[in-house]
């Protein structure tokens, strides 16, 4: 029922430019559902209560049904609930939209908890799980609830894989937004691969969250 659902709101053009998005994924894996139609069935479906069949059917087949799997996690509202189907979800997890996408509401009033798992996600061994925790930390941990470790922890990830260190730099570019004095640091010091650094600094200043002046101290940073 699900699989027919989401072909009947199957936009062929939008899967073609969402494949160019994600090199990762088979176009022939892409069904072509936009998001704002994804999340209402999500919201639809975990009203109704009929979502649990569907989220033991691990692996799903398209990269949508990943998609929808990460928006009905989004609507749990019991912490450990949600811990537990995300981590059952993770491994499966294959590009970088479904991965950043998936941002379940019950994390903003649950950080003093989440971080624990933060640091598990991390010590992974899957790409997108990394990531993850990347982002996790990112979205809840460079604002009210920052620390300095959290920088450090993120630069002590020493991955080969491009989605976790374009992660890293998205990361520690935000933080120059929100932190700079203390993000700057890993900068100034060169604490972060060379790839890293230049990546942190392009993002940085793609921001409209830093200032011009910020921004010409950042363009004498670049490592050639």
């Amino acid at each position: 029922m699900i699989e027919k659902r989401l072909f009947e709101m199957q936009d062929i053009a939008y899967r073609d430019f969402q494949a160019k998005l994600m090199p990762t994924v088979s176009k022939d894996k892409i069904i072509g559902v936009r998001t704002p139609e994804l999340r209402k069935f999500a919201k639809e479906l975990y009203k109704k209560g009929s979502y649990k069949e569907f989220l033991y059917d691990l692996p799903h087949k398209y990269y949508e049904e990943n998609n929808l799997h990460g928006f009905l996690i989004e609507q749990i509202t019991d912490y450990d609930e949600c811990i537990n189907e995300l981590n059952r979800f993770l491994p499966y997890i294959d590009n970088w939209a479904c991965c950043d996408g998936t941002n379940p509401k019950i994390f903003k009033s649950n950080t003093d908890k989440l971080i624990t798992e933060i640091e598990k996600w991390l010590c992974s061994d899957m790409e997108y799980t990394v990531r993850y925790s990347i982002k996790k930390l990112m979205d809840h941990y460079l604002g009210g609830n920052f620390k300095n470790e959290y920088l450090e922890r993120v630069a002590s990830v020493q991955r080969d894989e491009y989605y976790i260190r374009m992660m890293k730099a998205w990361f520690f570019a935000t933080a120059l937004a929100k932190q700079y004095d203390s993000a700057i640091v890993y900068l100034k010091e060169k604490r972060l691969p060379r790839w890293e650094h230049n990546k942190t600094v392009q993002k940085a200043l793609e921001s409209y969250r830093i200032s011009s002046e910020r921004k010409e101290e950042l363009k004498k940073m670049r490592i050639k």
